[in-house]
């Protein structure tokens, strides 16, 4: 299954990358194609709207989206599972991450 995740970036701290990249590690460990927006978009100087149509282009070609947690605080990764319900992807969730 190819799978893009989607979670916030913007106000924390080093963009949520390394959240993103763990889970997209694990997503791939289990065999999916993932598409990662940390990858599509490692330039931290970007604007919203051009990483966004950046990883629309992507989120479109995927059969589903894992939301990370705190998505529904991201105005990104709402526009991403609006799109991606509308589209029928199938919608997942991300196991929030234990204390080391």
């Amino acid at each position: 299954m190819r799978i893009y995740v989607a979670g916030p970036m913007t106000g924390l701290p080093d963009l949520n990358f390394p959240r993103f990249h763990a889970e997209a590690a694990r997503l791939r460990a289990l065999g999916h194609e993932v598409i990662n927006p940390a990858e599509i978009n490692p330039d931290v100087g970007m604007k919203w709207a051009d990483a966004m149509r950046a990883d629309i282009r992507e989120l479109v070609t995927c059969d589903g989206i894992c939301l990370l947690p705190g998505f529904e605080g991201s105005r990104g990764a709402r526009l991403e599972r609006h799109i991606a319900l509308e589209l029928g992807l199938e919608i997942m969730y991300a196991a929030v991450a234990e204390a080391a």
